[in-house]
């Protein structure tokens, strides 16, 4: 009988399964539960992008597409970032369209790393970026970002983290789990420092069109900045297209030559007809966009309100849609907080550790739900809040 254990590579089996996944997983085999863990848009894909996929099913034609993207969408792309932050990429060899943000960010890692180098991971963070430096043979170096910050990534924070093995800094915002961003003043800074090392950076921007009363700043407007700077983005969030798989990297095409191979061999090219209805949705869906972050707003305001009348300090997100209040005050780690309320009121939501060692303390809870069903889910936690309470005093 064959021995598995030596069979399977050491390296992924010491990679631990996602924190997210695990709470979703089981939600899923309960009846009646309210799920806010997974950041999914609770939006339909906008019509006129539907209507063009319909349009591209239609013709019949449907086929393998070029490595790097169909011309049209990477011009589209290029377009869009010279529009919002003034820089212009080539669309024939500065740009690859991927399939979602998560494979271009393994893309940008795999295309970087050698064994052994560091990787600065800003935390908390999406629980994507360590194991995938990890794949690609590289140290991952949690840099914890403090509440009494804002949650927002300071020089101070990585000046004693950088070593001759530092390699690239993963530069996550707006954040997931917390919705800091960074401004132009919290950005420079970092840039000059950066300037005087060889260090890349790695922009994860994916929700750059969701934040509230601030305009999203990238660090790619900065002097010197694109050229040491690995831009990701992608349509999920912003455009309500989780399920048509579509991102993209835009860098210099030294960079994009090299992880261009790896997408060729690994992947081969994106989803002919997402690729379609993406040019329509960089097109023609602003006024998609600025409806669903005025409803996330209204769900925004709500849940912070809420988390703070009931005791549970809640920093305020100006960025994404996600809310990350503090549960320390409960006395339960933030896994047994989330497996109690998930079982106890059928609420699953994700702990904090799930997003880094900073994140313990504190749970993350999507709002891309209703409204209705955020303030169903708070009248169970106000009661299970209670239910701790009681606990306490017996």
């Amino acid at each position: 009988m064959i021995d598995y254990e030596k069979v399977l590579s050491n390296k992924i089996k010491n990679i631990k399964p996602s924190g997210i996944r695990k709470f979703f997983d089981i939600a899923g085999t309960m009846e009646g539960v309210i799920s806010l863990g997974v950041g999914e848009p609770d939006f339909s894909t906008p019509w006129v992008i539907r209507k063009a996929a319909i349009q591209v099913l239609e013709r019949k034609h449907i086929v393998y597409g070029p490595n790097k993207g169909l011309a049209p969408l990477r011009t589209a792309i290029s377009n869009r970032i010279e529009k919002k932050h003034g820089v212009k990429y080539c669309d024939d060899n500065e740009i690859i369209v991927t399939v979602g943000g998560s494979e271009a960010i393994d893309l940008a890692l795999r295309g970087i790393i050698d064994n052994g180098d560091e990787v600065l991971v800003v935390e908390p963070c999406f629980v994507c970026y360590a194991p995938l430096v990890e794949l690609a043979g590289g140290v991952p170096v949690p840099v914890p970002t403090k509440i009494e910050n804002n949650f927002k990534l300071t020089v101070d924070d990585i000046k004693d983290k950088i070593t001759d093995r530092t390699k690239i800094l993963i530069l996550p915002f707006p954040n997931n789990p917390t919705g800091a961003i960074m401004t132009r003043e919290d950005l420079e800074p970092i840039a000059k420092f950066l300037r005087d090392t060889n260090i890349m950076i790695l922009s994860d921007e994916i929700y750059s069109e969701l934040t509230y009363g601030r305009k999203h700043f990238s660090i790619i407007e900065l002097d010197g900045m694109p050229e040491r700077t690995i831009y990701v983005n992608g349509f999920s969030k912003a455009y309500a297209m989780t399920g048509w798989r579509l991102g993209y990297v835009a860098a210099p095409e030294p960079i994009i030559s090299q992880i261009a191979k790896i997408h060729q061999y690994g992947i081969m090219c994106s989803p002919y007809i997402s690729q379609n209805a993406a040019v329509e949705a960089l097109n023609s869906c602003d006024s998609e966009i600025q409806k669903m972050t005025d409803e996330y707003n209204v769900r925004r305001k709500y849940l912070v309100g809420e988390f703070n009348r009931l005791g549970l300090s809640c920093f305020n997100p100006e960025g994404a849609f996600y809310v990350f209040p503090c549960i320390k005050s409960t006395g339960l780690s933030s896994e047994d907080f989330c497996e109690r309320l998930l079982y106890e009121e059928k609420v699953a939501t994700v702990p904090g550790s799930a997003f880094g060692e900073s994140g313990e303390g504190y749970i993350r809870i999507s709002y891309a739900y209703s409204l209705k069903h955020l303030m169903e889910a708070m009248s169970r936690i106000e009661r299970f809040l209670k239910k701790l309470e009681d606990e306490k005093n017996a």
